[in-house]
């Protein structure tokens, strides 16, 4: 029993880590109850890092709720802040779905700092924080690609699946969303400089460099 316990566990983190390469299963960690991504500890870590607060967002349970918005998913700000109802929020927003375990993900956070950047005053940038049960080494890594936009954290998978999922592959994973929360785009890609964001942005949301 023990060795059939073992090898399941072996296989899952496997499955993480080909998840990551982009591969059609995410191979997801069971749910991972009780990971506190609110301490003192985390909230120091977030204000030395500069990363900016979550946005506010109301009950997305009005009756114009888009059918092909985001999940209905609250979740929590990585290292303290309001909560986010993912449904409630509207673009023109660029989400980029991440995780400190991630390589292609490390590489690509500072591109979307970049885009956050020259873009602020015409798009947002959230980053979630996917499957995640490390969230110093998350706003660790954050801090060190100078990460500043808003971080949420989902450290149960809540964002997994198909529609209106977000992770039905790997990560890293790029969504857009427009003004009408609608999500127009997403893909599972390494963005690996701020002209491949600019394209998605104008073709999927209208906005011009």
């Amino acid at each position: 029993m023990r060795l059939r316990r073992a090898a399941a566990a072996l296989a899952l983190a496997l499955g993480v880590l080909a998840g990551c390469a982009g591969e059609e299963d995410p191979g997801l960690l069971p749910a991972a109850a009780g990971v506190e991504v609110d301490t003192p500890q985390l909230r120091t870590l977030k204000k030395d890092a500069g990363i900016d607060p979550c946005p506010a967002t109301e009950p997305s349970d009005e009756p114009d709720a888009p059918a092909d918005g985001l999940p209905a998913v609250t979740l929590p700000c990585l290292g303290g802040g309001d909560d986010v109802d993912l449904a409630a929020l509207r673009g023109p927003l660029v989400i980029n779905v991440w995780a400190s375990w991630c390589g292609p993900c490390r590489d690509e956070l500072p591109v979307y700092q970049r885009f956050s950047e020259q873009y602020a005053d015409r798009v947002g940038v959230l980053g979630i924080d996917f499957n995640d049960t490390q969230p110093r080494a998350a706003l660790e890594l954050a801090r060190d690609t100078g990460v500043t936009y808003p971080l949420v954290a989902d450290p149960d998978s809540a964002v997994a699946g198909p529609p209106p999922g977000l992770v039905p592959r790997g990560l890293p994973m790029v969504v857009l969303v427009d003004a009408d929360g609608r999500v127009v785009h997403r893909e599972a890609r390494e963005i690996t400089d701020v002209a491949e964001l600019e394209d998605l942005v104008q073709t999927h949301l209208g906005v011009r460099p």
